[in-house]
C-alpha cells in the first residue's frame, strides 16, 4: 500500500503541509539560484572584465527556448497529482512513462538548436559587441546540459505531485555543491572564464539527471516506477500532459519573449551607457530571482493541493488551499524582499566587484522591481489556481494580453521617447504588467470557481476532513493501492 507521505486533500493541518510541500521546493530554487549566482561571483571575481554581463545577457534567451518546453512538465504534474488525489496507481505509472519520454524528446530537441543557434539569436539580440564572443561560448556548452535539465525536473515535477519534494531538494543540494566546487576549479586554476562556468553546469545537470532517475527507477516508496522495458508512449496521457501543459508553457515562453525585448532594450542602452549597463541588469535580475523563487515556491503549493482536490471535487478545500497559500506568498515576499532591499548595495557589490557604474544601474532597477514584487507571486498564484480547477489555455491568454503585450507596447511605444529611455523606466513596466494580469486573473477564477459544481453531500460521498485513503476506499468501497 502506497502511504501518503503529504496529505492533499485534508483541511486538517492544510497549513502544515502546505509548508512542508513548499519549503523543500523554495530551499531547491534558492539554492539553484545561489548556484548561478556562484557563476557570477566567480567569474566576477576570477574571470575577464565582462563576463559577468556575458552570462547574464543569455538568462532571457536559455528562459524563452527553454520554458516553453518545460510547461509541459507542470501539466505532468497536475495529471500526476490528480491520479495520486484518486490513487490511481495504473494511470500514475502511465503519465509517468508518458512524462518521462517526452522530457527525453524535447531535451534532445531543444539541446540541439541551442548549440547550433546559439550565435544567431544573440546578434538577433543586438548583443554588445564586447560580450558577443562570450555569450556565444557559454550558451552552446550550456545547452549541451539542457536535455539532463528537461529530464530532471520532469521527474522532480512528478515526485511533488505526489507529495515528495524533499528528494528533488536533495538532488539538487548535491549536484550544485559539485557545480561550485567545479566552478572554482576551472575558473581559477584552469582559466576557462565562462567556458568552465558552463562546463561546470551541464556536468551538474546530469549528475542531477541520474540521482533523479535511479531514485524513481528503484525506490519501493515511490508512487510510480521508470521501468525502461515496458515504458512506452501512452497517447491519452501525452495528449493530457499537452494539454495541461503546453498553455502554461507558451505563458512561460511569451514571459520570455516579453523579457528577451527589455533584455534588447538594455543591449541598446550599452552602447550609450556601455557595457555596466548589462552588468548592472544582469546582477539585479540575479537577485530579484530569489524573491521571486521564494514565492513562485509557495504559488506551486495551490496547482498541485488545487489539483488533488479538483479531482475530488472538494470546492471548500480548494478555497482554503488559495487563501492559505497567498498568505504564504506575502509572507516570503515580506522576508526575502526586506533582505534584497536593505542589504542591495553590498549584495550587488558581489557580483559587479569594484564596478561602482554596474552597481548603480542595478540599483535603479531594483527598488521598483522588489519593491512590488508581491503583485507578481499573486498574479502567478491566481493563474495556478485557473490551472488547477481545470482552465489551462485561459490564464495563457490572460498573461499574454496583460503582461506580455503591455510589455511590448511599452518598449515599443514609451521607451524611445527620451524622457523614458532608461533603466528606471523600463523596469516600471513590470509591476505595472503584473498588477493588471494578477487583476484579471483573480476576476475569471472567482467567476469560474462559483460555477464549478458542488460535490454531493448524501453520505456516501467523502466528508470534509477525511484523508486521501478514507476517501478512496469510500469512493471504490476497496483499498485502490491494489493496484499496484
Amino acid at each position: 500500500m502506497v502511504k501518503t507521505k503529504i496529505d492533499m486533500t485534508s483541511d486538517k493541518g492544510m497549513v502544515k503541509n502546505l509548508i512542508k510541500f513548499v519549503a523543500p521546493i523554495m530551499l531547491s530554487g534558492i539554492l539553484q539560484l545561489l548556484f548561478t549566482a556562484s557563476d557570477l561571483i566567480v567569474c566576477g571575481l576570477f574571470g575577464s572584465e565582462h563576463s559577468v554581463g556575458a552570462i547574464s545577457s543569455t538568462n532571457a534567451l536559455i528562459n524563452l527556448i527553454v520554458n516553453l518546453f518545460m510547461g509541459l512538465s507542470i501539466g505532468a504534474n497536475i495529471l500526476m497529482a490528480r491520479c495520486y488525489g484518486q490513487q490511481d496507481a495504473v494511470k500514475g505509472q502511465r503519465v509517468a512513462d508518458t512524462a518521462f519520454l517526452l522530457s527525453v524528446l524535447m531535451g534532445l530537441a531543444v539541446g540541439i538548436i541551442g548549440v547550433t543557434c546559439s550565435r544567431y539569436f544573440l546578434i538577433w539580440m543586438g548583443t554588445n559587441a564586447e560580450l558577443i564572443d562570450l555569450s556565444t561560448q557559454y550558451l552552446a556548452i550550456y545547452f549541451i546540459g539542457v536535455p539532463f535539465s528537461m529530464v530532471y525536473n520532469f521527474c522532480a515535477a512528478l515526485l511533488r505531485a505526489v507529495g515528495d519534494t524533499q528528494r528533488p531538494f536533495y538532488f539538487l543540494t548535491g549536484s550544485g555543491i559539485f557545480n561550485v566546487a567545479l566552478n572554482l576549479l576551472l575558473v581559477i586554476v584552469f582559466k576557462l572564464d565562462v567556458a568552465g562556468v558552463a562546463i561546470a553546469t551541464a556536468t551538474s545537470q546530469a549528475l542531477s539527471c541520474i540521482a533523479v532517475i535511479l531514485y524513481t527507477r528503484f525506490s519501493k516508496k515511490c508512487f510510480f516506477k521508470l521501468r525502461f522495458k515496458t515504458m512506452r508512449m501512452h497517447k491519452t496521457e501525452a495528449k493530457e500532459i499537452t494539454r495541461l501543459g503546453l498553455p502554461a508553457g507558451l505563458q512561460s515562453a511569451l514571459f520570455s519573449i516579453s523579457n528577451v525585448m527589455i533584455q534588447t532594450s538594455v543591449n541598446d542602452l550599452s552602447y550609450t551607457l556601455g557595457a555596466a549597463a548589462v552588468d548592472g541588469n544582469g546582477a539585479a535580475a540575479s537577485l530579484e530571482g530569489f524573491v521571486y523563487t521564494s514565492m513562485n515556491s509557495c504559488a506551486q503549493g495551490i496547482v498541485t493541493f488545487g489539483s488533488a482536490n479538483f479531482a475530488i471535487k472538494n470546492k471548500a478545500n480548494i478555497r482554503r488551499v488559495i487563501l492559505r497559500t497567498v498568505m504564504l506568498v506575502c509572507i516570503s515576499w515580506l522576508i526575502t524582499g526586506s533582505i534584497v532591499l536593505v542589504f542591495a548595495q553590498q549584495l550587488l557589490g558581489l557580483y559587479a566587484h569594484g564596478n561602482e557604474q554596474a552597481v548603480g544601474f542595478a540599483l535603479q532597477r531594483i527598488y521598483i522591481t522588489v519593491g512590488t514584487y508581491v503583485l507578481c507571486g499573486l498574479m502567478d498564484s491566481f493563474a495556478f489556481a485557473l490551472r488547477a480547477i481545470g482552465y489551462s489555455v485561459l490564464p495563457t491568454v490572460i498573461s499574454t494580453c496583460g503582461a506580455c503585450g503591455f510589455r511590448l507596447l511599452w518598449i515599443f511605444f514609451v521607451f524611445p521617447i527620451d524622457y523614458f529611455h532608461n533603466i528606471t523606466w523600463l523596469a516600471i513596466s513590470y509591476p505595472i504588467s503584473w498588477f493588471l494580469t494578477a487583476l484579471v486573473h483573480l476576476i475569471c477564477f472567482a467567476v469560474l470557481f462559483r460555477k464549478m459544481p458542488s460535490p454531493p453531500t448524501d453520505e456516501s460521498s467523502p466528508r470534509d476532513g477525511a484523508t486521501q485513503t478514507e476517501r478512496s476506499k469510500t469512493a471504490t468501497g476497496d483499498d485502490v493501492c491494489k493496484q499496484n
